[in-house]
């Protein structure tokens, strides 16, 4: 159970952060817990039946967010099941016109600034370009205080954890720390958004718990 303080400020430091994704164009929401989030966003789907598609993200794959979405309707858009070059061709031409884009983010500054590294920017591409909205579900332990911090944050936390799940042979996956490594690493492309061009298009909904890497 968690600390009842720690919720509370949660909270507050959320909806310091929602009134600057407003002045950025981008939609900010708060949930106390996963499961108030999955229910946010199915709301933001909509009720019509919609084509869902998601990136990368153990937020999401920890949560029954996917199987939520199938019942309600929606048509989603598996990539797993995408494998041959042909069919993940198939996989960028459906998500990049989805309806809906599922993911989190890397980290999120107090100033509401989004920072996200890739390794093949497939889930960085369709934050910046395609779906008509994009759903970001991120826990409040990827708050942090710069852009620079949010870097470090990634290199250091983020990315070695990630390429322990993907068993990737980089000096992270067993330091724990980034090498700054270029022959086997994951981390690409760096991507920060400041702003939404399209105003309301990129929604964020921060959960006051820890999820995620």
């Amino acid at each position: 159970m968690q600390d009842k303080n720690k919720k509370i400020f949660y909270k507050n430091q959320a909806e310091t952060i929602i009134k600057k994704l407003e002045a950025r164009k981008m939609e900010g929401y708060y949930a106390d817990d996963i499961n108030e989030a999955m229910s946010k966003a199915l709301q933001l789907i909509g009720e019509a039946s919609k084509n869902v598609a998601y990136g990368g993200s153990m937020t999401i794959d920890n949560s029954d967010l996917k199987e939520r979405i199938k019942k309600a309707g929606h048509n989603l858009i598996v990539r797993e099941n995408y494998k041959t070059p042909e069919e993940i061709k198939e996989l960028n031409r459906l998500t990049i016109n989805a309806d809906t884009f599922l993911m989190s983010t890397n980290a999120i500054t107090l100033d509401g600034e989004l920072i996200n590294i890739d390794g093949r920017g497939n889930r960085v591409c369709y934050l910046i370009y395609g779906p008509e909205q994009v759903l970001i579900i991120a826990g409040m332990n990827k708050v942090v205080a710069s852009i620079e911090d949010g870097i470090r944050r990634i290199k250091n936390f983020s990315s070695p954890a990630n390429t322990v799940r993907l068993n990737c042979n980089t000096p992270c996956a067993t330091t724990g720390r980034c090498g700054n490594c270029l022959q086997e690493t994951i981390c690409c492309e760096e991507v920060v958004t400041r702003a939404s061009r399209v105003p309301g298009r990129i929604k964020v909904i921060l959960v006051g718990e820890e999820l995620g890497y």
